[in-house]
């Protein structure tokens, strides 16, 4: 069994991810990617830690530029700038919420409602990093939609759709607990039998969808959900 992060050296060391990244999409301005989980989006604090998305990325595109991250433990969509432009535009528009992101997350239980909002500010919990906690008095706003899309009664489970309207840091992992449904897989926000009764954590980046930096068309990308 995986040992929770949080209760791991200050220096947690990642395992080495043999899964490739698969390239969705390229043009001569941005790359769309899929990330498999257990790899970092960019290197970590630890020498040991640097193997990354970006780094395999840059092997072939030396010119690329980071636009946003996905959490370790999270597999799915991201999007990098191959210009400085491209990368402007594509930050201003995650910084200003005119980017479409949608995930697929299996949590614990039967989730009793349809769909529905979650509504509750983060922050980082300092004491007991790389935690986060939700606080009304300091938190930053955070905003997740989200909708039932399959409940299995026999492993008492639920699919769950996330729109979240932020992008906090563990955001969909915490909405998720505080809905009373933590995500499977879970080692940061989820009991132990939760943790266990998956090898990763089930949560994917499903579908990303934003303005084109050079053509400002809307343009819509997906990556199939691998659980």
């Amino acid at each position: 069994m995986r040992l929770p992060r949080a209760r791991q050296p200050e220096h947690y060391i990642v395992p080495r991810c043999h899964e490739e990244v698969v390239i969705l999409h390229r043009d001569d301005h941005l790359l769309v990617v899929n990330k498999p989980a257990f790899l970092l989006s960019v290197p970590g604090r630890a020498p040991e830690n640097k193997d990354c998305v970006i780094r395999r990325l840059a092997l072939d595109f030396p010119e690329i530029r980071l636009v946003h991250r996905l959490d370790l433990d999270t597999s799915g969509i991201m999007v990098f700038a191959l210009t400085r432009e491209a990368q402007s535009q594509l930050s201003r528009a995650f910084q200003q919420r005119r980017v479409f992101k949608e995930y697929q997350a299996v949590v614990d239980g039967l989730v009793e409602y349809g769909d529905g909002v979650v509504d509750l500010p983060l922050i980082a919990d300092w004491p007991n990093r790389p935690l986060q906690k939700v606080c009304f008095e300091t938190g930053k706003a955070a905003l997740t939609h989200w909708k039932v899309l399959e409940r299995d009664a026999l492993r008492s489970r639920t699919r769950l759709r996330l729109r979240p309207v932020t992008g906090r840091s563990h955001q969909l992992r915490i909405h998720c607990r505080e809905l009373g449904h933590p995500i499977l897989g879970c080692d940061l926000y989820a009991p132990e039998a939760v943790l266990a009764a998956s090898e990763r954590l089930l949560l994917h980046a499903h579908r990303l969808a934003f303005n084109h930096p050079h053509t400002g068309l809307w343009s819509e990308f997906v990556s199939p959900v691998p659980f």
